[in-house]
């Protein structure tokens, strides 16, 4: 089945961001062909049977390129810390690895340039994202910042929720979820913000 008919039967899941080699058994597509195509270039492997259509663009901004593709690549994970500072503008460090969330409960491999985080309360906080025509799982900023005091630093914590006190139009901290945040994870902010409000 190593012709184009086989790329035809799959050519729903070709203008998805990405898909599964178990997506493609469904239209008749084996593994095998699957391997083939990716080994000619006409699909990219991006993970373990993850593929996505080669000149498919993953996202518009081709900042945010690799870090969609790690989302992909890490099934249920979601985009958290350093990598979620980034895309929130709340930090001045440049990630150098992919930050992303899994359930503590979950057993998941590093891959490459991704950085895994094993977070209880896992739930709290997450949203989608659009990131060009690509859809990623998130924490707000508001867990964003959470964390960070949690499991980077308190420097960079501060230094985050100055950065997000300070901005203006849709994305404004929201004091009244942060600090429900901070009860539900036992992280005590609110001498931080405390000290920002009266600055």
């Amino acid at each position: 089945m190593r012709n184009k008919n086989a790329l035809e039967k799959i050519e729903y899941l070709l203008e998805k961001p990405s898909f599964t080699s178990k997506d493609a058994i469904q239209y008749g597509v084996t593994a095998a062909t699957l391997a083939y195509y990716a080994k000619i270039g006409e699909i990219t492997r991006i993970g373990h049977g993850l593929y996505r259509k080669s000149d498919k663009p993953v996202a518009d901004d081709y900042r945010w390129e690799d870090l969609v593709e790690a989302t992909h690549v890490v099934r249920k994970g979601v985009v958290c810390l350093i990598s979620a500072l980034a895309i929130y503008d709340i930090t001045e460090e440049i990630p150098r690895q992919h930050w992303i969330a899994v359930n503590h409960k979950t057993r998941h491999r590093a891959h490459g340039a991704i950085k895994i985080v094993r977070m209880r309360n896992f739930e709290i906080g997450q949203r989608q994202l659009a990131i060009g025509n690509s859809i990623i799982p998130i924490y707000d900023m508001e867990r964003t910042i959470i964390d960070t005091f949690r499991y980077l630093s308190k420097e960079i914590g501060i230094k985050a929720l100055r950065m997000a006190m300070r901005k203006n139009g849709n994305e404004k901290l929201d004091i009244k979820k942060i600090n429900l945040y901070s009860a539900a994870l036992k992280v005590k902010i609110d001498p931080f913000i405390l000290a920002e409000t009266t600055v």
